[in-house]
């Protein structure tokens, strides 16, 4: 088979015209990749906590019952007072003494006048570090996770997986959108000098929440 025949044969097979339906042959493909993680849950927690400071994240472990002392003592430290939160985040994680936007279809300068955004999250992936926002009530419209300057993501134990493979079963059907955060925005594009903030928050901050047991 020269290059031409091959080049019309991917058609083929591209546009259905082949004998093998795409969907037959997609679920044909071998998958030798590693497909879940070899870690244990001490160690799979360790290496996200790794990865994120790597970033240049700060983190913080909490358990269930210190978590709003935590967070209050986190928002003080860093001089948050006024803070805008998706509309399904638990409100007794509105810590008292605090002025909360809850976004309720919040302008475009109400968010901007915020000092910075607490949100929960979908998944985090310890392999590579990163969190994952599937945009749901509890993690709010993507607006408000790249707009405030300043981010804490609560992440919970259980939501912590080792590789992409294992977040990717997790997902039941294809989220309409997601974000996937590796640390603090920042990008060293222009002329090899990182700069931070460029699209998104220039701070993250990941209160980990143990789970019960701990």
């Amino acid at each position: 088979m020269n290059s031409r025949d091959k080049v019309l044969a991917r058609i083929d097979f591209a546009t259905g015209k082949n004998s093998t339906s795409p969907a037959t042959s997609y679920a044909a493909l071998k998958r030798e990749y590693l497909r879940e993680g070899r870690l244990h849950s001490e160690e799979r927690v360790a290496l996200m906590i790794e990865r994120l400071r790597d970033y240049d994240a700060e983190v913080l472990e909490c358990s269930p019952d210190d978590l709003i002392p935590k967070m209050k003592a986190h928002l003080i430290a860093n001089r948050k007072r006024e803070l805008v939160v998706p509309s399904g985040l638990p409100r007794a994680w509105l810590v008292p003494g605090f002025h909360w936007r809850i976004d309720h279809s919040l302008t475009l300068e109400q968010i901007d006048r915020c000092e910075g955004v607490v949100t929960g999250c979908f998944c985090a992936v310890a392999d590579s570090g990163t969190i994952v926002l599937h945009h749901s009530q509890m993690e709010g419209r993507r607006l408000l996770s790249l707009l405030p300057d300043w981010h804490l993501c609560v992440l919970r134990e259980s939501d912590i997986v080792e590789t992409f493979p294992e977040y990717f079963a997790r997902c039941t059907s294809a989220p309409p959108l997601a974000t996937y955060i590796s640390g603090p925005s920042a990008t060293a594009d222009i002329e090899m000098t990182r700069i931070k903030g460029v699209h998104g928050p220039r701070y993250l901050s990941v209160l980990l929440l143990r789970d019960a047991q701990h």
